[in-house]
């Protein structure tokens, strides 16, 4: 099997060299292949002249030409990758890429739809602010009470999932919502999605932390319009960039 590991950045000058190195030193497992999708999301801090030097026909880099949230870069992914399943990482320091093995084996065993990293299951539950914690769990109560799931961490940016799943959602959210919208959907669609426990070391505002509250706000109504079966409002640029109209990297 085949694994695209797509990676979305904003302004990461810091950590996107490290991301990508300790995710190409992970062993997947026996009979798994890899692929790296890089997906900037226009950075201005110099990240896109470091992702710019990269020379490996293991890594794609596409460059949107304009800002268009985590959720659009993570379909632009979707849209370009030839893996059987997707795994989003995170550019930051927040998620471990090592913990990828967990996913692929997983995976291997049970050919699952849809498998998520829980920060929750199997001991300390980190988190720099008391009202990120107290938002993650209600978030999580009110998806498990609107789609009759039982996650225990539906927030978690650590998301694995197979490729045919994925591209028969019709997802179309372009923020973090999406974050929500994937395991709404996922749950409407009829599967399951399995949790496995993984460490998190979670970063502050000053260090680079985007999420905030009206993401909270905007969770909660992207889980009642899917709920009701809604369909958004989208933005002129909301569309998933695919290579025939990105600037691409190989």
């Amino acid at each position: 099997m085949k694994l695209s590991v797509i990676i979305c950045c904003y302004n990461e000058q810091a950590t996107i060299e490290k991301i990508i190195e300790k995710t190409q030193a992970v062993d997947l497992g026996l009979d798994w292949e890899r692929e790296i999708i890089v997906v900037d999301n226009f950075s201005t801090d110099g990240t896109r002249a470091i992702l710019q030097q990269i020379d490996d026909p293991e890594i794609r880099v596409i460059y949107h030409e304009r800002n268009m949230g985590k959720g659009a870069s993570i379909r632009t992914g979707i849209a370009n990758m030839n893996g059987d399943y997707f795994f989003i990482q995170d550019a930051d320091s927040e998620y471990d890429p090592f913990e990828q093995r967990k996913f692929t084996d997983k995976a291997a065993v049970t050919q699952a739809a849809a498998i998520f990293g829980s920060r929750v299951l199997g001991g300390e539950i980190k988190s720099k602010y008391v009202r990120t914690l107290m938002g993650n769990r209600f978030l999580t109560w009110l998806h498990n009470f609107l789609f009759r799931h039982n996650l225990t961490d539906v927030a978690t940016a650590s998301k694995m999932v197979r490729v045919d799943v994925a591209r028969s959602l019709n997802l179309t959210c372009s923020g973090f919502d999406l974050d929500f919208e994937l395991p709404n959907k996922i749950a409407l669609a009829g599967h399951t999605i399995l949790e496995i426990p993984i460490q998190y070391d979670p970063r502050t505002y000053a260090e680079g932390k985007k999420i905030g509250a009206k993401d909270g706000v905007t969770a909660i109504l992207t889980m009642l319009r899917n709920r009701l079966g809604l369909s958004p409002v989208l933005k002129k640029d909301s569309d998933p960039v695919h290579t025939s109209q990105s600037t691409i990297q190989n």
